[in-house]
């Protein structure tokens, strides 16, 4: 998949990363970046929104596991079952979020009871970060539900 490609889809099937003019900033099978700008994303400080922000980690993670899903073969319906935002210092221009692939034992445990089960948890973080400093830190646990279907 790749960057556009993904993008589309978060913006078609997920209005909000729309309306905050998120991008795909890079792709790959150990992570996945998005980037947003800060005037659809602004608060009353002329600072980013905390729910952008949030928004923006979740959907970062969430393109994450999406994207290695498809790539083996294996797409499942995912959700966020909880997740703690922290914010370090406020953000006063274009922000993106990080999201690492969790570690090989951890997507191998994951992938397992996924295909044997039919359903699978897995936490996965991403970084805030703003004007090359780290900004914030998300954790979410999603859930893989079964085969996809839009």
């Amino acid at each position: 998949m790749t960057p556009r490609e993904l993008e589309q889809y978060l913006h078609e099937h997920i209005p909000l990363s729309s309306a905050m003019r998120s991008s795909v900033d890079e792709i790959s099978p150990d992570r996945v970046v998005l980037g947003a700008p800060l005037r659809p994303n602004i608060n009353h400080r002329d600072t980013v929104f905390g729910g952008s922000a949030s928004a923006l980690c979740i959907l970062a993670a969430w393109s994450l596991l999406y994207t290695r899903l498809a790539a083996s073969g294996h797409e499942s319906r995912l959700v966020i079952q909880r997740n703690t935002m922290s914010y370090e210092r406020p953000m006063a221009g274009r922000f993106t979020a990080h999201a690492p692939a969790p570690p090989p034992e951890v997507w191998s445990v994951f992938m397992r009871t996924l295909k044997r089960k039919g359903r699978a948890r897995i936490v996965v973080s991403s970084t805030l970060r703003c004007d090359g400093q780290i900004t914030g830190h998300f954790e979410g646990a999603f859930v893989a539900l079964g085969p996809a279907g839009d």
